[in-house]
């Protein structure tokens, strides 16, 4: 490897990591800065603390995480199934294909499961 290859090897390792940490720092920042936005808003309007605590459990979906749980084992299915294919020395190509269609399939499968069960859910209210 020549120097200019291991030079740059050796800055893009802790750069890569900076620049990681300071993504996630700013997408948490933000969710918090729009979050308190959102509530002081809805405070000018005039709305009071109950009235806003409910309209916040409103708006959550209880099925948030069963979606993202079938979406990362179809991601994880992904990803094993390309490096099995990869080991088995067949085309490199499928690692990034089974990956990006396995995890489609996983939001087809997390999408179906929980309209099932907010049709269920909705059945349930209107007994």
């Amino acid at each position: 490897m020549s120097e200019q290859a291991m030079l740059a090897q050796e800055i893009m390792g802790p750069l890569t990591g900076i620049t990681i940490t300071l993504i996630i720092g700013l997408v948490i920042a933000l969710f918090f800065y729009f979050r308190s936005r959102e509530r002081q808003m809805m405070i000018e309007k005039g709305l009071s603390p109950e009235q806003i605590t409910e309209l916040f459990k409103s708006k959550r979906n209880p099925y948030t995480w069963l979606k993202l749980g079938i979406i990362i084992v179809g991601t994880g299915l992904g990803v094993g199934l390309g490096v099995m294919a990869a080991q088995a020395n067949l085309n490199e190509g499928l690692i990034p294909l089974s990956i990006i269609t396995l995890t489609g399939l996983g939001f087809v499968a997390a999408f179906f499961v929980s309209r099932k069960f907010e049709k269920e859910d909705e059945k349930k209210e209107l007994s």
